[in-house]
């Protein structure tokens, strides 16, 4: 962040997600890569990753939850202030999208990191619900995604976390 942060002049918001919201909160030791988005999308930002991942030995990615799945309304408003360095403020990607997404991929260390951001109070799963719910008529606008399969697999996090939490 701070790297970053010196490296650019033009004021920005940097979003982190994946791996780093989950080192940054202490639910993993480690991740394989730092995903981020910007807003807005600077070029400067852009032609600073190269250098910052040579020095600081770091993969980037630029990827965020609304590459994978539809934006989830307010999800600005949900992200979790960071801190800031030079003009750049940064923040973990609404938990909510990044929960969502996780789930939707599904890979066991995902369904891990969603049960995390759960336990830590990140996301309720009820409205992780409500939100799923907001977003299923934008599902046809990824191909990739089964809007059934999807709807099943939230609904089986939820329904866990009901049945433990009774």
């Amino acid at each position: 962040m701070r790297e970053l942060g010196s490296s650019v002049r033009g004021a920005a918001r940097v979003y982190f997600t994946g791996g780093a919201t989950a080192v940054m909160h202490g639910w993993r030791e480690t991740t394989i890569d730092i995903d981020v988005r910007f807003s807005p999308e600077l070029d400067e930002l852009y032609r600073a990753l190269p250098d910052l991942k040579e020095k600081l030995s770091v993969n980037v990615e630029l990827a965020s939850p609304p590459d994978f799945i539809p934006a989830l309304p307010g999800w600005e408003d949900r992200s979790i202030y960071i801190g800031r360095e030079g003009k750049l403020d940064f923040y973990h990607f609404d938990p909510y999208s990044q929960a969502l997404a996780k789930i939707e991929r599904g890979h066991q260390h995902d369904l891990s990191d969603v049960r995390s951001m759960i336990d830590r109070g990140l996301v309720d799963p009820k409205r992780l619900l409500t939100l799923f719910e907001g977003i299923k008529p934008e599902i046809y606008r990824y191909p990739a995604l089964n809007a059934d399969k999807f709807s099943v697999a939230v609904n089986k996090i939820v329904d866990q976390v009901g049945r433990e939490d009774r």
